[in-house]
């Protein structure tokens, strides 16, 4: 089995989530005492918080490129970056080291394929949602069209997710706030939701939805276990 490479801390409570699914997935999988071959460099989130409020991308990719290059050097056989936001910067960390990096919206765009859905609703932070890395390559890779909550739903969601979830806390409040988000989502057209922050899935469960929940940890955390398995 080669060995996953996952850059995470942003939030580590997201991060813990990727450990486990990786090791359940690989125990299911492969049965016995199996778990998944891997290494984990954990950033300090305060550090990435601070530069996000000043835009300073450049100094978070100058991080995870650290990060990424620490891995591989560690003997990691490909990267898996614990975040979606942060693919903003994928390009960045691929060309920091020789290893491939396994991108977040791929395994997603995979599942709503396979299960014929092809109008979406994407759910994160406001960087996942209004900057076009994420939507795009939905869009061109894929063929997939990605419908974002109106600018009042987008604040709500932003401020949930660095507010409480990257906290810890989850608030039967903010879950009936998502609940009404994604039946407008649904309303407008899409007829599924990408859960597309690492931390949403402590908060929105299936029986939260009307329509179909993608949880990206859960399909990013699998497909790493399947690619370390090739």
């Amino acid at each position: 089995m080669k060995t996953i490479g996952f850059l995470g801390g942003m939030s580590w409570e997201s991060s813990a989530e990727y450990y486990r699914i990786a090791n359940e997935a690989a125990k299911s999988a492969l049965g016995g005492h199996n778990n998944a071959r891997s290494l984990l460099l954990t950033v300090n989130f305060h550090e990435i918080e601070e530069l996000l409020q000043r835009a300073a991308w450049d100094d978070i990719a100058a991080i995870l490129k650290k990060g990424a290059q620490q891995l591989e050097a560690g003997g990691a056989d490909f990267i898996v970056l614990c975040t979606n936001t942060m693919h903003k910067l994928a390009t960045e960390i691929e060309q920091a080291v020789s290893i491939p990096l396994l991108h977040i919206a791929d395994p997603t765009a995979e599942e709503l394929r396979s299960r014929g859905f092809h109008t979406v609703g994407l759910l994160g932070t406001k960087f996942t949602m209004e900057e076009p890395f994420y939507r795009e390559r939905l869009e061109t890779k894929h063929h997939l069209a990605a419908i974002i909550p109106e600018p009042t739903d987008r604040a709500i969601v932003h401020r949930v997710i660095f507010e409480e979830l990257c906290h810890g806390r989850v608030s039967e409040s903010s879950r009936i706030e998502l609940r009404r988000i994604i039946a407008d989502l649904n309303r407008r057209g899409s007829l599924a939701v990408i859960l597309g922050c690492t931390e949403l899935g402590l908060l929105v469960r299936s029986e939260d939805s009307c329509v179909p929940v993608l949880d990206t940890t859960v399909l990013h955390a699998r497909a790493a276990v399947k690619l370390a398995a090739l």
